[in-house]
């Protein structure tokens, strides 16, 4: 369950600090904005350090599928835009990578959490509870 908080708020922190500077030099808003970007980017950093994984550049890679999701959230919910076709498509095919390069280490434990997944399926992978 740690590792879905974790990409979860890593994901809204890390959005949320790049949209700060987006703010800043696209938007004309106030400099200020800076310091809590700031401060919302090194949450995101220190998130990402609580997955356990092996290497980061997997924990990144991994990380990258949900941070696709996340951002097309945040397209629509902050910024009011809607996602087309080719977004979902693009964050689905994201998605699969994830499952692809996780395969043969245990899929991810928020994947795991999924009805109808469990070692059975992905050898090494720690069980379902549904």
């Amino acid at each position: 369950m740690l590792t879905i908080i974790a990409y979860a708020g890593a994901a809204g922190a890390g959005i949320a600090g790049c949209f700060a500077f987006w703010a800043w030099l696209r938007l004309g808003k106030s400099v200020w904005r800076l310091l809590p970007g700031g401060v919302s980017l090194a949450l995101f950093a220190y998130l990402l350090t609580l997955v356990d994984s092996a290497a980061a550049g997997r924990t990144y890679a991994d990380y990258g599928g949900v941070y696709i999701a996340a951002s097309l959230s945040w397209l629509w919910a902050v910024e009011g835009g809607r996602p087309d076709r080719w977004d979902l498509s693009g964050a689905s095919l994201c998605l699969l990578g994830l499952l692809s390069s996780s395969w043969d280490r245990g899929l991810p434990e928020f994947i795991i959490m999924l009805p109808g997944l469990s070692s059975t399926v992905c050898p090494g992978a720690i069980p379902s509870p549904l």
